[in-house]
């Protein structure tokens, strides 16, 4: 067990003109640690994933990430080429609709297959195998491989979307409010099927969600956001149980009430 953070954020802000949309954000992310990051819309939340994942390059601040050699390298100062290469394989992204994150004109299998062949796999059979074995992780039946995304439920592409991220065996997966637009009982099921492979992979994760019980059941850790700024940050437990922010105790007392 490595005594190093995987990313290292420091005081990483973003703003729109005028309009912030997020600041001064600090933490450290550990292997194999789930991050929760809460707050309502428009708490910078996603500003906040779509900068760590380098989708958007931050106004200010600094964000590291411990390479496979063990090797800290500034993401903002990579070149736009090694980005997409560490998206592609060591970094995985579920979007909270899963057509954004699949592509829906190729079949299951070979939206799973593409990942694979990102990093260097070429054996049409390995592939294949591969793919069947991840289906079945995720609850998809083996007959429908060749079938595309658009002949999916809704809960099926968000698992599909999933596989595709978790086949290339990442270190890293952000999360942007994975369950949301699912109906509860599909809720249910997607998490549990999450928390199940996000433990039995180690995989460290950063997820988004205005859904404190999503926080309570995926993450370790958790930060509120409130305009842009974290408010409170600690283990979900404690934040949840004893929280101390105004804001997050405000958001906690309106989940109890409904």
């Amino acid at each position: 067990m490595t005594d190093e953070p995987l990313l290292r954020v420091s005081a990483l802000s973003k703003f729109y003109g005028s309009r912030v949309g997020c600041e001064n954000v600090t933490f450290d992310l550990w292997p194999g640690e789930v991050l929760a990051v809460v707050g309502e819309s428009g708490s910078g939340k996603t500003t906040l994933l779509n900068c760590l994942s380098t989708r958007l390059l931050p106004s200010s601040g600094t964000a590291s990430y411990r390479m496979r050699d063990g090797q800290f390298r500034e993401l903002y100062r990579m070149s736009e080429a090694e980005r997409r290469f560490l998206m592609r394989t060591d970094w995985g992204f579920v979007h909270q609709n899963p057509a954004d994150g699949l592509r829906m004109t190729v079949s299951a299998g070979a939206n799973v297959g593409e990942r694979l062949m990102a990093v260097g796999d070429r054996h049409y059979g390995k592939i294949r195998a591969t793919a069947v074995d991840w289906l079945s992780r995720v609850e998809i039946d083996e007959d429908r491989i060749d079938d595309e995304p658009r002949a999916f439920s809704g809960g099926m592409r968000q698992r599909l979307q999933i596989a595709r991220n978790l086949v290339t065996g990442p270190r890293l997966v952000f999360m942007d409010e994975p369950t949301g637009g699912l109906d509860v009982s599909v809720q249910a099921r997607l998490l549990d099927l999450l928390r199940g492979l996000v433990t039995g992979l180690g995989l460290a994760a950063i997820v988004v969600t205005h859904d404190l019980a999503v926080a309570r059941l995926l993450s370790q850790r958790m930060m509120v956001m409130k305009d842009g700024r974290v408010v409170e940050s600690g283990l979900t437990d404690r934040v949840l149980d004893d929280p101390r922010a105004p804001y997050t105790q405000l958001l906690v007392s309106s989940i109890l009430q409904v």
